[in-house]
């Protein structure tokens, strides 16, 4: 039972047993403490992170439209306090050169922590590959940095042609005898660049972060299926924060930093469970590793 074909046959004839299966390995590998630890690191870095990437790209294009498009597609990472972040981020932007040298690379430190503990939390979710090869340390050094510079590439080639859709924002057509304008249109494209992006970058992550070499199919089924979970994810919290949430009595002047935990803590869990389908798929029928879980 080792090819693609063999293996979702499998999956397709006993379906709730390897949701099972899903479920209690996730269990037995601390997923939800995984995942509030990604969430708690990711927290950490997004500032940093951001903030590095915008100080470099604002050598190259204007500041003000690089914290728009900053600013539009925070909201698929951070739904409800997207604003608060950017504008903290933007508070970075404006002072970083009064940090020097040391603060610099203080900052390019404390934006590679993410990408360690979720390398870190790929490595229990994929314990068997790691029994039979492990990642040579300056690897596991140099992947945090090689993400920080593709987010950033990203980043601008976003930003450019975002800028170039909402000079669409004023424009209308003649269809039918009516007029319609482009902005609904724009806003849209705005919002399918968005999606890909977030397809492209969950599925670098399943191919990238696990010791060892993915299937390209296994890790793209893996960057969709978790970008429509997040999707519906981002817009349940966009309510439940709106309507139902008690968060701003309870915690106060906390209230921003836990709801963006909060938020961080779904999405880490979704992505961690979307590896922990793409581990257990791949360990049917391999007799080595299938009896095996990793207890902690």
């Amino acid at each position: 039972m080792s090819t693609d074909f063999d293996r979702a046959k499998y999956v397709f004839r006993n379906p709730l047993w390897f949701l099972r299966k899903v479920l209690n390995g996730f269990r037995a590998n601390q997923g939800f403490l995984l995942s509030g630890a990604v969430a708690y690191y990711t927290l950490l870095s997004i500032v940093p992170m951001l903030a590095l990437i915008l100080i470099v790209l604002s050598q190259l294009i204007d500041t003000q439209q690089l914290l728009e498009t900053m600013r539009e597609y925070l909201g698929l990472v951070t739904p409800v306090e997207a604003s608060d972040v950017a504008e903290q981020i933007a508070v970075v932007l404006n002072n970083w050169k009064l940090f020097g040298v040391v603060g610099l690379v203080i900052l390019l430190f404390f934006s590679s922590l993410a990408f360690t503990m979720l390398e870190n939390a790929m490595s229990v979710i994929f314990f068997h590959r790691v029994i039979v090869r492990r990642r040579h340390f300056l690897i596991s050094a140099i992947i945090p940095y090689c993400y920080i510079f593709f987010l950033a590439l990203g980043l601008l080639v976003v930003s450019m042609v975002s800028g170039t859709i909402h000079s669409l924002d004023d424009k209308t057509f003649l269809l039918l005898g009516h007029e319609w304008s482009l902005s609904g249109f724009t806003a849209g494209l705005v919002y399918f660049f968005g999606i890909v992006g977030e397809i492209l970058l969950l599925t670098s992550l399943y191919l990238v972060m696990p010791t060892g070499r993915l299937a390209l199919s296994h890790a793209l089924i893996g960057g969709v299926t978790a970008t429509f979970l997040w999707e519906i994810t981002r817009h349940f919290l966009v309510w439940y924060f709106a309507t139902l949430s008690v968060v701003n009595v309870v915690y106060g002047t906390f209230a921003t930093a836990i709801i963006i935990l909060l938020s961080l803590e779904a999405a880490a869990i979704i992505l961690l469970l979307g590896a922990q389908v793409i581990s257990e798929y791949e360990r049917i029928g391999n007799e080595q590793f299938s009896q095996q879980d990793l207890q902690t």
